[in-house]
């Protein structure tokens, strides 16, 4: 399948059409019927919750993260349960880093985004930008995520055990065959905010390349479009809600 950025369209941070206020308010007391805790759908899929907790570049838990769950309108979740299902017969599986976001810690990070720089998170996050830069292409007002249809995600070995490393060193930095949480390698971790996490980018390895290529492939087959800035950034092409953002928190499981 051929390797094509997305570069235009519902990606990240951009919100094509208008805000359904009164789908807005609807949805702000409490989770919609249509959407589920992936854990419900497809339970193999590894969970690594980063903004439930500190390890994140705002270095604590985001508001609206009440607990480490991924959460999903029902159509995107249904669809990762396809894109699992293809990947276990190559000896792999996916591991989700972050779904539907509240709006309420999208404005939180904005906040961060504009507020004093921070020595400790760029040293891991964005090494080589200005903090200032880090908007509108990886920190913007309005996410993709908010719509319920969109997903943070990397490839693990089938089978392989959930590592949980404190987040040190440069997101940059040199990868052997496996990143530092025991995903595969992508030449870069999770929200590293610098070109060397584009969809394209010619400073990473071989092997490297061949996963973006791998996971890409796996997210397309299955209806999701990746977005050019970001390798692990993925949005259901066919999403339920495109006009309407949602702000309910993300609770435990009942």
């Amino acid at each position: 399948m051929a390797h094509i950025p997305y570069r235009i369209g519902v990606a990240r941070f951009i919100l094509t059409g208008t805000i359904s206020l009164a789908a807005f308010a609807a949805g702000a007391a409490e989770m919609p019927k249509d959407f589920v805790y992936l854990r419900d759908v497809e339970p193999t899929i590894q969970q690594d919750m980063r903004y439930a907790g500190s390890k994140n570049f705002t270095g604590k838990p985001a508001p609206g993260y009440d607990a480490p769950e991924c959460v999903l309108a029902r159509p995107a979740a249904e669809a990762l349960k396809a894109v699992q299902a293809d990947l276990r017969t190559k000896g792999l599986a996916l591991k989700v880093y972050d779904c539907y976001r509240p709006v309420r810690a999208v404005a939180a990070f904005v906040n961060w985004a504009n507020g004093p720089d921070d020595p400790q998170s760029k040293a891991i996050y964005y090494p080589n930008i200005p903090k200032g830069a880090l908007i509108p292409d990886y920190i913007a007002p309005r996410s993709g995520h908010s719509r319920g249809a969109a997903v943070d995600l990397t490839l693990v070995p089938l089978g392989g055990d959930a590592k949980d490393r404190p987040v040190s060193g440069p997101c940059t930095a040199p990868q052997g065959s496996e990143a530092p949480d025991g995903s595969l390698a992508m030449g870069t971790t999770f929200d590293c905010f610098d070109g060397k996490s584009g969809v394209i980018a010619s400073n990473i390895t071989a092997e490297q390349n061949a996963n973006r290529i791998a996971l890409d492939d796996a997210m397309e087959a299955h209806g999701f479009k990746d977005y050019f800035f970001e390798w692990w950034h993925f949005v259901l092409a066919n999403e339920p809600y495109p006009d309407t953002v949602f702000d309910f928190p993300i609770l435990p499981r009942q």
